[in-house]
């Protein structure tokens, strides 16, 4: 393991050159990896996988959207794709990659396939970390093991695709073979990742669920909805507001501090710019600490987990879905941000309605 210096304390990083594919490929050489669920995560995993060399197979249930979405993706019926109990019959790795309110439903289907030396896998800790909600108890004579992508499915294959890796955890649960650190490793190689972080599945789930409420999705969208409102009231257009809202935000300002952080992205922009933001940075982080703790405390005590398994596993959950998320989608907010990409040199204009 690489040893990096994070702003004055180091941590042990995986990367490729001290664990290159070739040996991902030697650890997994004698196993058959098991792709349970092929929503958000799965597609880009298993096809990652395949692309690298690894015996995978897709477990999905007949006649499902997903099954179609794997047979479109080359899984072949009977061959690579197969009903989730036998795919899970033949696995040696199982990794469980069904939503968390998914894989509470299935779990008393996967556990009897759970045999001793298998290894059962997934990319986050929330059914281990929450067993007394989840029901989730894996069988002691197997390895339980965690790699864990940050970011969707969706970039997990885009990055990939582009020769790039992207950024994972991974953690060890529960070795019963003396191989579920070399397995875990192997396999976040093996999906795509770049480099990986140590963590275990309380820490990643704990991180997971606080940055999505927070600043990768949740805080994100509310300061958006809440600075757009301003300007729109002020008499700003939409495409004024929505460009210094989002647009520049998205398109200049986060590649930067992607390239080489917060601190030289400032010294790029504006004495203005860097004067405004130095002084307001502080009352904004002022404003949201106490959000953020309590968000924190929420996640900690198991009421987030317990919101999550109490609303998800609801029988019409994916309509009240679709119908929250097209609010979202009508809203002058990101119907103006629709019109907007429409104008980005090389970029198939999306029809305006």
């Amino acid at each position: 393991m690489a040893q990096i210096n994070f702003g004055g304390t180091w941590e042990e990083v995986v990367t490729r050159e001290e664990f290159p594919m070739e040996k991902a490929r030697q650890v997994l050489e004698n196993e058959r990896v098991a792709v349970i669920g092929y929503g958000v995560q799965g597609p880009g995993q298993a096809l990652n996988m395949r692309d690298n060399g690894i015996d995978v197979i897709v477990g999905q249930r007949p006649g499902s959207k997903s099954w179609d979405k794997a047979v479109a993706d080359g899984w072949v019926p009977g061959e690579t794709l197969f009903p989730i109990e036998d795919a899970a019959r033949q696995g040696t790795i199982i990794q469980f990659l069904l939503s968390d309110a998914g894989q509470i439903q299935l779990w008393d289907t996967l556990r009897p396939y759970l045999t001793a030396g298998k290894a059962l896998y997934f990319s986050h800790g929330f059914g281990i970390t929450f067993k007394e909600q989840t029901g989730i108890i894996p069988p002691a004579d197997i390895d339980v093991i965690l790699a864990a992508p940050k970011g969707s499915g969706t970039t997990v294959r885009r990055l990939f695709l582009r020769g790039e890796g992207i950024n994972a955890s991974y953690a060890v649960y529960q070795d019963a073979t003396g191989r579920a650190k070399e397995r875990a490793i192997a396999l976040g190689i093996a999906i795509g990742s770049g480099y990986l972080f140590p963590t275990d599945f309380k820490k990643e789930v704990y991180s997971d669920l606080a940055g999505e409420r927070g600043t990768l999705m949740g805080a994100i969208a509310g300061i958006f909805e809440a600075q757009y409102e301003v300007l729109r009231a002020n008499g700003h257009s939409p495409s004024e507001a929505f460009n210094e809202t989002v647009e520049e935000l998205t398109q200049s300002l986060m590649p930067l501090v992607a390239e080489n952080g917060m601190d030289w992205m400032y010294a790029n922009c504006s004495t203005t710019a860097q004067r405004g933001a130095l002084d307001w940075r502080k009352k904004f982080k002022a404003a949201t600490l106490p959000v953020f703790q309590e968000l924190y405390a929420s996640v900690a005590s198991g009421q987030e987990s317990q919101r999550v398994i109490d609303t998800c596993s609801q029988a019409d959950y994916r309509e009240k879905l679709n119908a929250e998320l097209q609010e979202m989608h009508d809203s002058e907010l990101w119907q103006a941000g629709k019109a907007v990409r429409t104008l980005r040199p090389g970029r198939v204009k999306e029809p305006v309605v």
